[in-house]
């Protein structure tokens, strides 16, 4: 049988009252991302040809933050629950096609389940499927009753259910999947006679069930799924589930992560087979991190890419840079934005780069800061060599070809190029361009005065 075409609806509009923000609840990040975008990956996932997000409190923002044209907005403007929501997004519900409603607020869900959740409601036929889980303490979330042969009969919100019901283990998750022309007539019939004053959409499995329709449900066993987040200390916990979840994916695929409670990666970060991360590693954005490398303790990465066999040692910050295979970094690097170290290149102690480019086999072993600079291959750059590259008006540029030896404590004021095998001495303040195979020297001439030593030394002992 052909598939019907699929829609997905995200509800995002709610006010998140406990969390007590100016952000939009579902702006609020998780483990390195505001959790509405787990939402709009699993949209991506399910292979729906039309995706919208409901918006109401705090519209703007959200609706800025979504991919532009990919996913249509649909305003919710009053507040009058998860029905009234659906019911604005009419036009997602017509035609003969399914409709998958998911919480904009529930980032630890997982396509593997919502597959399973479409598959299952297909395979059934049935006007909804939803989505349900046993937890030890259901407080806060709407209970399933079922009846004769555990047939679903109602979804009873807790605010509204008897004592026998609130006992019950089994709750919504608040992902639904349903048949679009039921729900787009069910959503009409909705009424608001409850304790909230809200139009329900838990309230469509009992006009399902009156109207003699099936009403399928799928039990996840993972009840972590579940979670919605509507105050900080969930936020936590959520953020705790995927840390984890990350890093025993992380072990499983060959990374060495040695001790997980203080190791940070978030989702998108990719690590490659035999790396070690030790502990206080922490790994952002868009990171991409090879094969064989080895990074901390209290490492921080955020959206770069490393190559294989790369070392960063003790307490080195990385950020948005490249760097190539079989690097040494550290300890106390500082590698900021714009930065690029081809392979084989080794920064150390207290060495700062931005936005230059280190050629292969080049060397800045202690106490430099690279900035706005093209360094060559095969370059040592000594201890305390700053490139002077800000004028208090505009950046300027270095350039330092193949094969220079730069002596230390040199200042190399931009704009100034150093020929490729020139030699710097050290101590020296280099205005002009050396040309190739020159030794540079800037000093004044040093100067002995006898007997200023010794008179020094009377008077420092007078005061001691």
């Amino acid at each position: 049988m052909k598939k019907r075409p699929l829609s997905v609806l995200i509800l995002a509009a709610g006010k998140g009252t406990r969390m007590k923000s100016d952000t939009a609840k579902v702006l609020h990040p998780v483990l390195g991302r505001p959790m509405l975008s787990y939402a709009l990956d699993l949209a991506r996932s399910v292979g729906a040809d039309r995706k919208a997000v409901v918006v109401g409190h705090m519209a703007e923002e959200v609706t800025s933050f979504l991919p532009e044209k990919e996913f249509e907005t649909v305003s919710q403007t009053k507040q009058l629950g998860t029905g009234h929501a659906v019911r604005q997004a009419g036009a997602l519900l017509a035609g003969k096609r399914d409709v998958l409603v998911l919480s904009g607020d529930t980032p630890l869900l997982t396509v593997k389940t919502l597959r399973r959740l479409i598959a299952s409601h297909r395979r059934t036929g049935a006007a909804v499927s939803i989505l349900t889980t046993v937890v030890d303490d259901p407080r806060g979330y709407g209970r399933i009753l079922r009846g004769p042969k555990r047939r679903i009969e109602a979804i009873r919100e807790e605010k509204d259910a008897t004592p026998a019901e609130r006992a019950v283990g089994e709750i919504n998750t608040g992902t639904y999947c349903f048949d679009g022309p039921f729900l787009a007539g069910a959503l009409g019939r909705l009424r608001r006679n409850n304790s909230q004053g809200e139009y329900y959409l838990t309230d469509v499995v009992a006009l399902a069930v009156d109207a003699g329709l099936a009403v399928n449900g799928l039990l996840t066993k993972d009840a972590d799924e579940a979670l919605g987040i509507n105050s900080r200390a969930e936020l936590a916990r959520a953020g705790e589930i995927l840390r984890h979840r990350k890093l025993r994916a992380l072990m499983e695929s060959g990374v060495t992560v040695v001790d997980p409670a203080t190791t940070w990666v978030e989702p998108q970060v990719r690590v490659g087979a035999d790396t070690t991360l030790l502990p206080m590693t922490t790994l952002e954005g868009e990171t991409r991190i090879g094969r064989k490398c080895r990074l901390g303790p209290m490492v921080r990465v955020r959206s770069s890419s490393i190559g294989g066999s790369v070392l960063v040692t003790d307490s080195c910050v990385i950020e948005s840079s490249k760097v190539a295979d079989h690097c040494r970094i550290g300890p106390f690097t500082h590698l900021r934005p714009g930065s690029e170290l081809a392979r084989g290149v080794k920064v150390g102690n207290f060495v700062e780069v931005k936005g230059s480019r280190i050629g292969k086999g080049s060397k800045a072993g202690h106490l430099s800061y690279i900035g706005n600079a093209a360094v060559g291959e095969g370059v040592n750059i000594g201890a305390g060599t700053i490139t002077c590259n800000y004028d208090g008006v505009k950046k300027w540029r270095t350039v330092i070809e193949d094969g220079v030896f730069v002596g230390s404590n040199t200042e190399l004021v931009a704009p100034v190029r150093i020929g490729r095998g020139a030699l710097v001495g050290a101590g020296s303040t280099i205005t002009r361009d050396v040309p190739p195979g020159t030794l540079a020297l800037s000093r004044a001439p040093q100067e002995h005065k006898k007997g200023i030593a010794a008179r020094y030394l009377r008077r420092k002992s007078k005061h001691s």
